[in-house]
């Protein structure tokens, strides 16, 4: 009479050979989560680790979850890991809820970024004098009538589509330099003089303005005040 274990070592011998074993418990051992959902990663720790005797006895539950949590996600990991759960099905129920709450912030985070570019890409249908972009006016559509990009100062373009790649200096207008590579000197916007900021100038406002006399003819323009 055949007994049982007989009957498993012979079947496994001739249908399941050990080098076949010994591909699935490597497999066992090297199992990540990667891609992979929860479930889908639980379900195969399962199936792998039956071949893996020392994981399949009630003394190495603790084990088990040990390898299981080892191998899941690290975003997942670092929910779970701090609960040191030692039942495995609990684990499982744990780990599944945090990844079901995680890919629903990615998801939900990637369709409001998608919207946010949209929404950034669409220009107006008017501009502020009820033209169409392409009839002249300065939406930020991408006809002929675009405003000036303000990096260039050309039209045709927005400053992210701008030609120019190299570096624009705030201060004197010029490319080629950054603005606190600048070697030219500050004017103080207050008095018109070099050397000075406008916020620690101490000399009074310098007005400009046009005044216009009239002599029974033309009128004629004169620059009084500088």
């Amino acid at each position: 009479m055949i007994t049982r274990t007989r009957f498993k070592r012979e079947f496994l011998t001739k249908y399941f050979p050990a080098d076949e074993r010994n591909h699935k418990v490597i497999e066992f051992v090297e199992l990540k989560q990667g891609g992979m959902s929860v479930s889908k990663y639980a379900a195969k720790f399962e199936d792998l680790c039956h071949f893996a005797p020392h994981y399949n006895i009630m003394e190495a539950e603790e084990d088990k979850c040990v390898k299981f949590e080892n191998g899941l996600r690290q975003d997942i990991k670092q929910l779970i890991g701090f609960s040191e759960i030692k039942d495995f099905p609990t684990l499982v129920n744990k780990s599944r809820i945090c990844d079901k709450d995680s890919r629903a912030k990615v998801n939900y985070y990637k369709a409001a970024n998608e919207k946010r570019g949209k929404d950034m890409g669409r220009g107006k249908p008017y501009d502020k004098r009820g033209k169409k972009p392409d009839e002249g006016g300065s939406s930020g559509g991408r006809g002929k009538g675009d405003g000036n990009c303000f990096k260039c100062e050309l039209s045709g373009h927005r400053f992210f589509e701008c030609p120019r790649k190299d570096d624009k200096c705030l201060k004197c207008r010029y490319f080629g330099h950054k603005t606190e590579d600048c070697k030219k000197p500050v004017v103080c916007f207050n008095c018109k003089e070099e050397g000075h900021k406008s916020a620690v100038c101490k000399k009074p406002r310098v007005a400009e303005g046009k005044v216009f006399a009239l002599d029974g003819g033309d009128a004629e323009a004169d620059n009084l005040i500088r």
